[in-house]
């Protein structure tokens, strides 16, 4: 009996430090790290240029409020990126998340504009909390959103296109990619991975966000099916074979939970 109860107890605390670490712990964490990343197809003249890849802040959601928004950006600003690329659900949607109006969280933001060259597009979410309203708000604060169109940044040598979000517009990568030059390089902005397979071969660098690298992981599998078009196929991370990168994000949705660590990757992008 003694040996069932110690059995217990020992389960009880193991069961409230997981409950600690989805609720409390791993939501608060911040990882801003280097992620050197080899592109076929990468210019020379670009060798080594630091991409900063910020997506789902969700600013609202439980320990992620507008002051952690903006200390996010001094991390960035710390990181020294050459170019900042945001890729959408600014907004949140979580139980117990407290709402934020675009314009705050679009000034939370702002301060991203003094580190380097900004470019973003919107998410789901963010069509969900007024899509039209979000964009108004981080055009306003200086933070430039695509929507089927691209623009040259870093004085011409790179051109930066977005896509609407797949779930609640009609993205267009052919009209996304209309103005880009023929011998340009471009890197293709999504807030949903999906978009990757209308993507033609001659793009070389494609962003996404949007799965949260799943949210909540076990034994290195996401528990939630991220699209029900194509499963977790794309998670998180570099996908070599469709030059893909997919970022994990910083915040939370629909539930509170998070045990796949908030990252800020900076990508140094070198020809493969």
């Amino acid at each position: 009996m003694r040996a069932l109860r110690t059995l217990g107890a020992v389960a009880g605390v193991g069961l409230a430090a997981l409950v600690a670490d989805l609720t409390v712990v791993t939501p608060r964490r911040l990882r801003v790290h280097d992620v050197p990343l080899a592109v076929p197809g990468w210019p020379a003249e670009l060798d080594g240029l630091r991409v900063a890849v910020v997506g789902d802040v969700h600013a609202g959601s439980p320990w992620f409020g507008l002051d952690r928004v903006r200390s996010i950006v001094q991390r960035v600003a710390d990181a020294r990126p050459d170019l900042v690329l945001l890729l959408g659900d600014y907004m949140v949607d979580v139980t117990f998340g407290v709402h934020h109006e675009p314009r705050d969280v679009a000034e939370a933001l702002a301060g991203l504009k003094d580190v380097a060259p900004v470019v973003g597009v919107l998410g789901n979410h963010d069509w969900d909390a007024d899509g039209a309203g979000v964009r108004t708000a981080f055009e306003a604060a200086g933070l430039p959103v695509l929507e089927e169109e691209a623009v040259p940044v870093l004085d011409g040598r790179l051109w930066v296109a977005g896509v609407g979000d797949l779930w609640r517009r009609k993205p267009s990568v052919p009209k996304a990619l209309a103005s880009v030059p023929a011998d340009a390089t471009v890197v293709l902005l999504t807030h949903n991975p999906d978009v990757v397979l209308k993507v033609p071969a001659h793009v070389p660098l494609v962003l996404a966000g949007h799965t949260h690298g799943g949210q909540v992981r076990l034994f290195g599998r996401a528990l939630h099916t991220i699209s029900t078009r194509t499963g977790n196929r794309w998670s998180h991370g570099w996908y070599a074979d469709d030059r893909l990168y997919v970022t994990p994000g910083l915040g939370t949705s629909k539930w509170p939970i998070r045990n796949v660590v908030p990252e800020v990757p900076v990508l140094v992008l070198r020809p493969a």
